[in-house]
């Protein structure tokens, strides 16, 4: 998994007004915990902002004040109106102790049944796992290329050596759906086989019904 640094400053004071003049002045108050202690601090909003607005998952290289600490980010909390970042707890990181985190997936492969005119749905584009630092991947590849029309792939069908996966095991992440192009060929299709068979029965019934000379 890909790691950013940051830096970070310790507040000296907490609560809901020392918060809010943090946010004033465009930090964002936020939490270490998982250490020897919780660690009350502020980091910068627009540097955050370019963690949390990429499509990838980090591990975070945090620098408060000197003393470096690798960590994920477990919680962010957003204003419900104009969407700034409140509040950011972190999860300190050890190379020994596994730990919870969302992964993106990737899809790989040319289904055949997007070949065949079927449509791809992604279903779920983040799973939960659960691995030791050392085993998280950037993303989860699944590949679908043997997927045709009407089959997907489910969480329980997913292997990635060191993973443990929380969501359902009969959760769909991807499905190969019918489009309506490949929907209308296929009705064309049996209308054409349908007017076939009928022009074959009627020329068996004229020839039953000709007299023979």
């Amino acid at each position: 998994m890909k790691t950013i640094a940051i830096s970070a400053v310790k507040r000296t004071e907490v609560g809901a007004s020392n918060a809010k003049q943090v946010r004033k002045e465009g930090n964002i108050p936020c939490n270490l915990y998982g250490g020897e202690g919780n660690v009350n601090f502020f980091v910068n909003e627009i540097e955050f902002n370019k963690i949390i607005n990429s499509p990838n998952v980090y591990f975070v290289n945090l620098d408060i004040e000197g003393k470096k600490v690798k960590a994920i980010i477990k919680e962010v909390q957003f204003h419900p109106v104009s969407d700034q970042t409140l509040h950011v707890d972190f999860l300190e990181v050890s190379e020994d102790t596994p730990v919870n985190v969302v992964l993106p997936i990737q899809t790989t492969g040319v289904s055949k049944g997007i070949l065949a005119g079927g449509k791809l749905r992604v279903v779920t584009r983040r799973l939960k796992v659960r691995a030791l630092a050392k085993d998280l991947p950037e993303f989860i590849s699944v590949d679908i290329t043997k997927l045709k029309i009407g089959q997907s792939v489910k969480v329980g069908e997913l292997s990635v050596p060191g993973l443990t996966f929380l969501d359902a095991p009969n959760a769909v992440v991807v499905a190969v759906k019918t489009s309506r192009a490949a929907a209308s060929a296929a009705s064309q299709d049996d209308e054409e086989e349908e007017t076939a068979e009928g022009a074959t029965t009627e020329a068996t019934a004229e020839a039953e019904a000709t007299p023979a000379e």
